[in-house]
């Protein structure tokens, strides 16, 4: 299965994503991994999933907006459109510029999570649908920030945010999220650095630099 899946043929550029559940802190590592690499002279381009693209954010838009609940392949085949549209418009032709990487916020392991464990379309169902290019592009590295489900329910609670579609599911949901995240990290242990992201962000950013001072070199 996994030799239906490659990792990008670039000219140099590096393809990072970051996963985890809300309140994991991504949006704090991914400012500070941008402004690592933009230290090191790289071409930094930083993106959303569903988004980054003005089809993507009108889909993100339907998505997290919804007020009725999504048939899991509705949801699911919306995320990939959105996917498959970043893919060609913004992150390979940046990925083919030296010197460039592309970080994003989500990516296929969410879909796997999601959509394949927490919505039940299993992953073989996920997976088969990502098999083809543009798709079956993963990351060179994914960063997997790992909490626990009472720390991502304090975490949003702190935030006082009005939820959205999927922060407003059950316990029950977030519990079948957690799992998937956690299998499919076991799944793809080369590519994905699981975190344990409760501990400082200062102590979360001194991993992931590490790991990229190799990936650099």
């Amino acid at each position: 299965m996994k030799s239906k899946y490659r990792n990008p043929e670039t000219s140099g550029g590096l393809f990072l994503s970051l996963e985890g559940i809300e309140g994991s802190g991504k949006t704090t590592q991914i400012k500070n991994i941008e402004q690592y690499l933009k230290e090191q002279g790289k071409r930094v381009l930083t993106l959303r999933e569903p988004g980054g693209t003005n089809f993507g954010e009108k889909l993100r838009e339907a998505i997290l907006l919804s007020e009725v609940p999504l048939h899991p392949l509705a949801e699911c085949h919306l995320f990939l459109a959105s996917r498959a549209q970043l893919l060609k418009e913004k992150i390979l032709p940046f990925l083919e510029e030296k010197n460039s990487v592309v970080i994003l916020d989500r990516y296929i392991d969410s879909t796997l999570a999601y959509q394949g464990k927490a919505r039940g379309l299993g992953y073989e169902t996920i997976l088969t649908l990502h098999q083809f290019a543009p798709l079956n592009l993963l990351p060179h590295r994914t960063y997997f920030l790992d909490i626990s489900l009472e720390t991502s329910m304090q975490r949003q609670s702190n935030r006082g945010n009005q939820k959205d579609y999927f922060e407003s599911e059950k316990i029950d949901f977030y519990t079948k999220l957690m799992t998937g995240y956690r299998e499919v990290a076991e799944m793809f242990p080369e590519r994905i650095l699981k975190i344990a992201a409760e501990e400082s962000p200062a102590a979360v950013q001194t991993l992931i630099i590490r790991d990229l001072e190799k990936l650099l070199s």
